[in-house]
């Protein structure tokens, strides 16, 4: 393919992707397909000769869409949102044809630069401290990683290696092995399950802290924890507080939580990956009180911030704690300026080395919606949210199980978990629209998550209109 066929098949394909953007809720939200659909549908090998473009575009339609669920369909409930928008679009096309591999400054001066500046633009809208923006002169900053899972990691493992070094200091005949037998990390007991697996890849035992009845983190449960744990002579080294959790979308009290870490020498990580779009909201931004007390903060604009995947933000308040954990400098990586004070290499600041131009598609969705237009978004999901919960409280035969804070609502048919459990079978089974289910005190919950950036009153409408005809039927088929 030369530059004149690319431009034609380009257009083509911005085309495609615009007609399948704009026609989406005609295509059915989960696929019809089982397991092994994909293979009998293509050769065993790969082409020895060069195939025509037009056979390529054919096979879309004929072998991918049957088995892709439609995530930013309108009737997509599934999950939280992951984010989707023309400019970030356009920017992945760019970020494309750039194809540079950024691990350092002098590897890609724009691409290095453009992050670091693109980081402090959104820590100003979300009314981070100071101590987490870079600037000029700051000590701390942000880095665009891959997940919210590989964050947390890079969070666990800076606050092992600062911990380890602090105690080697006063304790020089302790080695490292025995030092980490010994460390605790902790987090909710509502905490998405990469917490625990960064606990596991670190090779740290985690601590689950109970949550009250409100699926919160409190302070006194903390404590508690931590003084037992000091008296069978463990270490605690690191807290993940967790702001909108995976389940409920519950927030962790970070003003009590906070000052106990402080005091104790603990590494606190906030994980917002889901909620923390919602900060840029004067309204939300409260929700954030207490993030003073953190080492470092993360979310994923690359959820709920029209950024697509991947994008997660991680902001560090002392950027020497992460570089000094991995930084590895072979020869060929060496550069005249990384010693000069004003350049990040952004490969001590992550697992991989290579990394993509992602912040171009922050830069571009903060220029084409601006502050104003991405607060419009936000709060838009979240009267839809409120919507759906209102029509929830009117029926009787249902619940709320948690609280309505922003775009998730968490409900179930008062009665067994059984009768949920088949409400939901049923649900997906008839493929109209997608929900998965959370667990609740023990209680099998239904999650309703407004994802889709095209989604409006009418698609909410509907949705409830057929959990509620699904659910007659049901009901109509119990022994009276």
């Amino acid at each position: 393919m030369d530059a004149a066929e690319f431009r034609r098949r380009g257009k083509e394909m911005v085309d495609y992707v615009a007609d399948y953007v704009e026609n989406i809720e005609k295509r059915q939200v989960y696929p019809d397909v089982e397991p092994g659909y994909l293979r009998p549908l293509i050769p065993e090998e790969a082409p020895e000769e060069a195939e025509n473009y037009e056979d390529v575009v054919k096979d879309i339609e004929r072998v991918i869409m049957p088995g892709v669920t439609h995530w930013h369909s309108p009737y997509f409930y599934a999950y939280f949102p992951t984010a989707h928008s023309f400019p970030a679009m356009l920017a992945d096309m760019l970020c494309g044809a750039i194809g540079c591999i950024g691990f350092s400054w002098a590897a890609s001066p724009a691409c290095t630069e453009l992050e670091t500046v693109m980081l402090d633009w959104l820590g100003k809208m979300l009314k981070l401290p100071e101590d987490f923006l870079a600037g000029t002169e700051g000590k701390g900053g942000g880095v665009i990683q891959g997940t919210a899972s590989e964050a947390t990691l890079m969070a666990l493992l800076a606050a092992r290696s600062k911990i380890i070094k602090l105690i080697q200091a006063e304790h020089p005949d302790q080695s490292e092995a025995d030092i980490t037998s010994k460390l605790v990390a902790y987090s909710s007991d509502q905490a998405h399950s990469s917490v625990e697996r960064a606990g596991l890849i670190g090779g740290v035992r985690m601590k689950k802290i109970l949550s009250d009845n409100k699926f919160s983190v409190h302070g006194d449960a903390l404590r508690r924890v931590i003084e037992e744990d000091r008296a069978t002579g463990l270490i605690p080294f690191f807290f993940c507080a967790t702001l909108g959790t995976t389940p409920s979308c519950a927030f962790d009290c970070i003003t009590e939580l906070g000052p106990i870490c402080n005091a104790e020498k603990i590494w606190m990580h906030i994980d917002a990956a889901y909620a923390g779009s919602a900060f840029i909201c004067p309204e939300f931004r409260p929700l954030l009180n207490g993030v003073e007390f953190a080492d470092s903060f993360n979310f994923n604009p690359h959820k709920w911030l029209l950024v697509n995947f991947d994008c997660s933000t991680l902001w560090v308040k002392k950027r020497s704690d992460l570089i000094g954990a991995f930084k590895m400098e072979p020869l060929y990586l060496k550069h005249d300026h990384q010693e000069s004070g004003l350049v990040t290499d952004y490969r001590h600041w992550q697992i991989p080395l290579g990394r993509r131009f992602r912040s171009l598609k922050l830069w571009f969705v903060f220029r084409m919606y601006g502050l104003k237009g991405l607060q419009a978004y936000i709060r838009k999901h979240v009267g839809l949210a409120k919507e759906f919960e209102s029509l929830v409280r009117a029926d009787q035969r249902f619940e709320i199980s948690a609280d309505v804070v922003l775009g998730l609502v968490c409900f179930r048919l008062k009665g067994s978990n059984e009768l949920n459990e088949t409400l939901l079978k049923r649900i997906n089974s008839a493929r109209k629209i997608h929900l998965v289910p959370c667990q609740l005190a023990g209680k099998f919950v239904l999650r309703f998550a407004v994802c889709a950036r095209t989604t409006e009153s009418r698609h909410v409408q509907e949705a409830w209109c057929h959990i509620c005809h699904l659910a007659s039927e049901l009901l109509q088929e119990l022994p009276h």
